[in-house]
């Protein structure tokens, strides 16, 4: 079955103004080594939307076209377990609901027993989806309108979609492995997917166990609510309890923040949650992942102005933290 591209995002400009990642082409498109995950069943949405932080049901039903929708699963304590992309198959709400999972391909096992933990006697199939591929398409820096030349060219894609979290993230593309991107996507090439996550870290955009360790991570912390990602008005959910009276007390002390260091960082050098520490020598936070000059951190917004350091092996390196454009303002929750 295939899926037209969704509505573009609102405002393309604003995407290429903030994509630094060179090529001249209409797009880059950067393959993603995540996994998906096929959900479909009578009961699907119903299943779907008891385990997630977002409103399943507009997705299902395709209410305003949407195709994607991001949601994160929580445990009990209403921490994060698993960041997700989920993508709508079936073009009808009389259909059979039919929906893929995107997710961290590390933790694809664990999510499977996790859901199937919860089917109980649903009428649902879950199955890995080992014959598709997932790509990021951003824009170039010469990509004109590039909202609709790429709904002009979407049939040989399975789902051409803007990204749910936010504009600067471009769009999400599944096509069958081995598929000829430069058919679905004219004059497009192949991006370093290092880029990709240059540009995701840039933007203070989470990603994967590395950046949400499971367990640890927290919903409004870690910026669920500016992407899109949570619902406060659909109901019980596991671990909405705690996510419902932070949000409703509108107190969030820290926050992921992109950081940018004053050095390149060694690779896989630096262990998880290494701490952050400013001028004075206090804890202003933790060190998530990076990759070069930049990473991404979770912070006390009470330090971000602050001199800020990380100790590497001794070395103290210097960062600065800021706060991302596509940050709603003013941030207020």
């Amino acid at each position: 079955m295939l899926v037209r591209a969704a509505a573009a995002a609102s405002s393309p400009g604003l995407l290429r103004r903030l994509w630094r990642g060179g090529g001249s082409g209409a797009a880059a498109c950067f393959p993603l080594g995540r996994a998906l995950l096929d959900v479909r069943g009578a009961e699907a949405g119903v299943f779907l939307q008891g385990l997630l932080t977002n409103d399943v049901t507009p997705l299902v039903a395709g209410d305003g076209g949407r195709a994607a929708l991001y949601a994160h699963a929580l445990n009990v304590q209403g921490r994060c377990l698993y960041d997700l992309i989920l993508y709508r198959l079936h073009e009808s709400p009389e259909e059979e609901p039919h929906i893929l999972l995107e997710c961290d391909s590390g933790v694809l096992d664990a999510i499977q027993k996790h859901l199937k933990l919860y089917k109980i006697r649903r009428k649902i199939n879950i199955t890995p989806c080992l014959d598709l591929s997932l790509w990021a398409v951003v824009p170039g820096e010469q990509a004109g309108d590039i909202a609709s030349s790429l709904a002009k060219c979407a049939d040989q894609a399975l789902i051409l979609t803007p990204d749910p979290r936010t504009e600067v993230m471009g769009w999400r593309l599944i096509a069958k492995k081995g598929a000829n991107l430069s058919e679905i996507i004219p004059g497009s090439h192949i991006g370093n997917t290092e880029d990709y996550h240059r540009h995701r870290y840039k933007q203070g955009i989470p990603e994967g166990v590395k950046d949400l360790p499971p367990g640890v991570a927290l919903p409004l912390e870690s910026n669920l609510a500016y992407m899109n990602g949570i619902s406060f008005t659909k109901g019980c959910y596991i671990g909405q309890e705690l996510t419902a009276r932070t949000y409703h007390m509108g107190v969030i002390r820290k926050r992921l923040l992109p950081v940018h260091f004053s050095t390149p960082l060694p690779k896989d050098s630096i262990p998880e949650g290494a701490e952050i520490l400013t001028e004075s020598g206090k804890s202003a936070g933790k060190f998530r992942a990076g990759g070069g000059e930049l990473g991404i951190a979770l912070l006390r917004l009470a330090n971000i102005n602050e001199p800020l350091c990380l100790n590497i092996a001794g070395d103290k390196v210097k960062l600065t933290a800021s706060i991302p454009e596509w940050w709603p303002k003013p941030a207020s929750k």
